[in-house]
């Protein structure tokens, strides 16, 4: 995460994004969201960490570490089925079916930042929306929205990749976005509350809900300082969450024995079941 404000000051969102975003009932859904565990989820978190070891201690934008970042995730992606394409920075995959011209995005940004390999800032948030990708492949989900998960890079640099994507679509594709979901930093929860991105438009109701049942405290935030800006600003639905800032952020010491499994989880379900919930 590039404006750690975002987690500092928090502040109710006050504005509205046009139209609303449908949750699917239970009813509606085809499958029931699967539930993941930390052997699901932290291998991949191990994964980003030995390719900082292996590259000097980080995988910031540009360098082999991020390079190598790209790949590793690609290949998990590739043999679950996706289509995926590298497109300059960011990594794209698409789940084969639904409608496109209501895609649902899920992305997160993989790079970090020079002085540290990024773990928690955004190896947990890349972890969590791969886990996420996943479980929508083993499950077999034919959701009614097509579904585009997408990794990061030059966040740190100011939005970089996430502003790049965007610049390359035309206005009719940028509307057939139906909503963003962005994760930026899920796997240390000092403060115990979960800082979620809400709009008032329907896209952030998955993530409340599930974390009602796990008996979880939220907070709005505003949607600045991470991708999910970038989006915003197009005029796309935008939700998403974090679990908040912890002493390695942006240091060397943001490594993977800092994270705490049992949040990480807990933050890969959740999207999991936000994902259930709008797709």
């Amino acid at each position: 995460m590039s404006i750690p404000r975002v987690l500092l000051t928090v502040a109710a969102a006050g504005a509205l994004v046009a139209g609303t975003v449908a949750v699917a009932s239970a009813g509606e859904a085809n499958k029931e969201p699967p539930t993941v565990t930390a052997s699901d989820v932290m291998p991949y978190l191990h994964m980003l960490q030995q390719i900082a070891d292996r590259n000097g201690g980080n995988r910031a934008d540009g360098t082999p570490g991020y390079r190598q970042s790209v790949e590793a995730v690609k290949q998990v992606l590739d043999a679950n089925g996706f289509h995926t394409r590298v497109q300059g920075v960011n990594l794209i995959a698409d789940w084969p079916g639904g409608d496109e011209k209501r895609t649902l995005m899920v992305g997160a940004h993989l790079d970090g930042v020079p002085e540290g390999p990024g773990i928690n800032d955004n190896g947990s948030g890349s972890a969590v929306v791969l886990a996420t990708a996943v479980a929508v492949a083993r499950s077999h989900l034919k959701p009614k929205r097509h579904l585009r998960f997408a990794w990061w890079g030059a966040e740190e640099k100011g939005l970089v990749g996430s502003k790049a994507y965007l610049d390359r679509l035309s206005p009719v594709q940028i509307k057939h976005i139906a909503a963003y979901l962005n994760v930026d930093m899920a796997g240390i929860n000092d403060a115990g509350s979960y800082m979620v991105i809400d709009f008032e438009d329907g896209t952030a109701q998955p993530i409340y809900d599930y974390l009602k049942t796990q008996n979880r405290n939220t907070i709005d935030i505003p949607a600045g300082g991470s991708d999910g800006q970038s989006f915003r600003d197009r005029g796309i639905p935008v939700s998403g969450f974090n679990t908040g800032l912890d002493d390695c952020y942006h240091r060397a010491c943001d490594r993977v024995e800092n994270i705490k499994p049992d949040v990480e989880t807990l933050s890969a379900n959740t999207m999991i079941h936000a994902v259930w919930g709008l797709a």
